[in-house]
């Protein structure tokens, strides 16, 4: 099945995704999964003896066949929804956003000085199929002083972002290197993901 006006759902409320998106210059539409009527919830909670990678890669396929499924429950035109979900891999310990400022803090104390791997699903679902690619990244963060964790904190980019940074803000600054994907790191790999629309005939 091939999609002639080249559209999809972004089932993701992420304004990096979307600028990522509008980068490689696909057409979308955004789908929050969460808002009323239909609303659908992606429970982002690891099975026992999960990995970091297969858990980044199952909540991508679970939002967006959620995506899929609202679309159809309105009755909206269908089109492919893609799904994402990025996560952070310290030693094996899965970290995601942080829940207030504490965590946050205590977050970035841990990252600091050491090196972590950022993982990426997405997925595509589009009639009856569901594609989904994973972009894992290592990502080594220089020792922070408590004073540079504590002006990173003041900035309010820490809260909404998993491992509690954001690579395209001021975090970039602690970064001394990354093998991998930037795109991905910040939440939308680029290149996987073009790969993934043209499998279902998307153009861009």
């Amino acid at each position: 099945m091939t999609y002639q006006d080249n559209r999809i759902y972004l089932a993701s409320q992420s304004p990096r995704r979307r600028e990522l998106l509008k980068q490689i210059g696909a057409h979308f539409e955004v789908l929050p999964l969460r808002s009323s009527p239909g609303r659908e919830d992606v429970l982002e909670i690891a099975g026992v003896g999960e990995t970091p990678w297969d858990l980044a890669r199952r909540l991508a396929r679970e939002k967006a066949e959620c995506g899929a499924k609202v679309a159809n429950n309105r009755r909206m035109l269908l089109l492919p929804v893609l799904g994402a979900d990025t996560l952070l891999d310290l030693k094996g310990e899965i970290i995601g956003k942080p829940r207030d400022l504490t965590h946050a803090r205590e977050v970035l104390q841990r990252l600091s000085g050491r090196a972590h791997w950022v993982h990426t699903g997405i997925a595509l679902a589009w009639g009856e199929r569901v594609e989904t690619r994973l972009s894992s990244s290592k990502v080594s963060f220089a020792a922070l002083s408590a004073e540079q964790i504590e002006r990173y904190l003041r900035s309010g980019e820490a809260l909404d972002k998993a491992g509690a940074y954001g690579i395209q803000g001021r975090a970039a600054a602690f970064i001394q290197r990354i093998d991998g994907s930037h795109s991905g790191i910040m939440g939308l790999p680029l290149f996987e993901t073009a790969a993934l629309l043209q499998v279902a005939g998307i153009t861009i």
